[in-house]
Formats: C-alpha cells, structure tokens, sequence
C-alpha cells in the first residue's frame, strides 16, 4: 500500500501497510532486533527494548548519534518510539499465515505545516525501507535505488506539497522542501528576482521560500511558479524537467482558479 497522509490533532501523519508472509514473530525480530534493523533501517539502532528504554540512531558516516525514547515495547504485537520528537509506531497484527505490518510516522516536531513539507521525501523514503524488509524476512538481496527524485515528486504531488498560498493580504506564498541540499548549492540555482530565499534546519532539512505581491491574474501566476519550483526540486537532484505541456498548465490554472489555497 503507497503512503498515505494524513492530520490527526493537527499533525501530519503518515500511514504505510504491508502484508508480510511472515509470522507476527518472525516480523517482530526484524523490526526491532539491531542486527536485523541493519539490512533495512535507514541508520544504525541501538536499543533498550523495554517500555521506557534508551534508543539510539546513527547514520552511516556520521560519528555523531541522536537519541530518542521507546514509548511501547509489547511483543510481538507493537514497537513505539520517539525520534527527534517524531513518533514512530510499527504494529503487527496476524494476518491469515501471515502478518500486518501497519506503520505509522507521526511528525512532532515544529510548526505543523513545516513539518508536513517533508512528508513527500519521508513517504519515499519508508516506502523503499519497507521493501528492504520485505525482502530481508524473505531472504532475498534488495538494492537500494540510484534515483529518488521521481518517488519523491509523486508523493509531493499526490499530498499537494508543491503547491502555493494566497495568504490573507494577498501575497502568493510557495515553500518546498529541497531535503538536505546544501543552501549554496540551491541558491545557485535560484532566479535573481526578489522574494526568494532558502532556509536550513537542523531538523527539517533545506527548504525554499518564495513570496511576491500577487498580479492581475493570480491563478496564471501560481501555475507559472508551481512549474518553475517543480523544475527547481528536479535541478536539486540533477534532472533537467522539460515543460509543461499546455494541458497540463490549463489542468493547474483551472485548479488554482477554482480552489486558491488560503494561508
């Protein structure tokens, strides 16, 4: 099942499945156990598995970690934790010979629609750890892929990521998450016009913002900067995105047109 995004108490959540041929033990193990956690976590896991315990996370070429707290440690049904005031919950269910897997990664940190802008690379980023998994309990090799800029650019576009505000005083607002590029890198990138800029957190990776009074035809100029940014997040990741065809530019206008996004 692709990630799903969804708000529950005003913050971004993002919810995956996978059906496993596995027994709820046999995920169990490979969801918490380091050695395990090794052929498909995103970084390495060092962990006190009982409720309350200590767990650590470093990624590869880094010598710092960060550390977070195990909230449900209940085999082999749930395994819950907080990372970087993320909530991460991973529950097993039977399911005919098999498993359930349900995850879910609740974004807890900051201002809800900052942390929302990083679900798309999140999305992307779980979908390809899951098959890992999937491949790891069954044993087979899992290559992990060269490209991520087109998975990441569905979810962006299927969770409305990419799109822009008409804030209350009339000013078009636009913010995209750019994951971790390095701010030198994107500001050479940018157009030498006012209203743009670029900010990196320590948390929420790099983003970057655009905003500018609004012209006589609002909706032609949120499509004309939704395409722009579109092909800015591609050039991050070395892609070269060709134009818009005119169906496509009608399709968002109309869109822009009938529904403006309100800040």
């Amino acid at each position: 099942m692709p990630a799903k995004l969804q708000t529950v108490e005003e913050r971004p959540v993002l919810r995956l499945e996978r059906r496993l041929k596995h027994a709820p033990e046999k995920v169990w193990r490979a969801i918490t156990d380091p050695a395990e956690l090794e052929h498909w976590f995103p970084a390495k896991v060092d962990v006190e598995l009982r409720d309350g315990g200590a767990i650590r996370f470093t990624f590869p070429g880094e010598d710092t970690s960060t550390t977070g707290r195990v909230v449900t440690a209940d085999p082999p049904r749930e395994f819950t934790f907080v990372w970087n005031d993320d909530t991460l919950r991973w529950l097993i269910s039977p399911d005919g010979e098999g498993s359930l897997l349900e995850f879910t990664h609740t974004f807890g940190r900051g201002d809800p629609a900052i942390a929302k802008l990083a679900a798309g690379r999140n999305a992307a980023g779980w979908d390809v750890c899951l098959d890992a998994l999937d491949a790891r309990l069954a044993g087979r090799d899992f290559e992990q892929p060269r490209e991520w800029h087109d998975r990441m650019a569905s979810y962006v576009a299927e969770f409305g990521l990419g799109e822009g505000e008409v804030l209350a005083d009339g000013t078009i607002r636009f913010r995209r998450d750019l994951v971790w590029k390095p701010v030198a890198e994107v500001r050479a990138l940018l157009p030498d016009e006012p209203g743009w800029a670029v900010v990196q957190d320590p948390r929420d990776g790099t983003r970057v913002e655009l905003t500018e009074p609004p012209e006589a035809d609002v909706a032609a100029q949120l499509t004309r900067r939704h395409e722009q940014l579109d092909k800015l997040f591609a050039a991050t990741h070395d892609v070269a995105l060709p134009d818009w065809p005119p169906d496509r530019v009608e399709a968002v206008r109309k869109h822009y047109a009938e529904r403006p996004t309100q800040g």
